[in-house]
C-alpha cells in the first residue's frame, strides 16, 4: 500500500486501528525512540486561485515523533496535540520501511477501514444534502 494512502486512512479512521497495529510491533520488536512526540508549528501553503500564486495562510499546531526499528526510520506527524497517535504512526511507518512481515496482513485491515471512512462520508454528505435549499426565480 502506498504511504500516502496508508497515512490518510490512519489519520481519518479510528485511532484504535493505529494503536492495535503499533502495539503488535511494540510487543515483538525493539523500538527505539529517536525523537519523543513533541509539538511544533508548520506553515500552511495555499494557492490563490485568481493569480495562481502561493501564499502562507498561517500556522498549524502539529505533534511529531520519530522512531527507529531494525535500522529503519519511522515518522509520525499529526495535526493537533496527539502525542500517542503520532508515536503509533511513527512505529507503523518504520514497520513498513523495514518491510516487516506483519505489514502484509495490515493491508486488509486498512482497506476495511477505508470503506468505513467512505461510508461515514457518504452518510454525512447525504445529511447535508437534505438541508439543501433550492432557490428558483420567477421570470415575467
Amino acid at each position: 500500500m502506498v504511504r500516502r494512502k496508508r497515512t490518510e486512512i490512519l489519520l481519518k479512521g479510528s485511532r484504535e486501528i493505529a494503536k492495535k497495529l503499533a502495539e503488535g510491533i511494540i510487543n515483538n520488536y525493539n523500538v527505539k525512540t529517536i525523537e519523543e512526540p513533541d509539538n511544533g508549528l508548520v506553515m500552511v501553503k495555499v494557492r490563490e486561485t485568481a493569480r495562481k500564486s502561493l501564499f502562507y495562510l498561517g500556522e498549524v499546531l502539529i505533534t511529531e515523533c520519530k522512531v527507529m526499528l531494525n535500522g529503519h526510520l519511522g515518522i509520525g506527524i499529526v495535526k493537533g496535540q496527539e502525542p500517542e497517535h503520532a508515536y503509533y504512526l511513527a512505529i507503523i511507518d518504520a514497520a513498513y520501511n523495514a518491510a516487516l512481515p506483519e505489514t502484509e496482513d495490515w493491508t486488509r485491515t486498512l482497506l476495511l477501514e477505508e470503506e468505513k471512512i467512505k461510508q461515514n462520508y457518504e452518510t454525512f454528505k447525504n445529511n447535508v444534502l437534505k438541508t439543501k435549499v433550492s432557490f428558483q426565480t420567477m421570470d415575467n
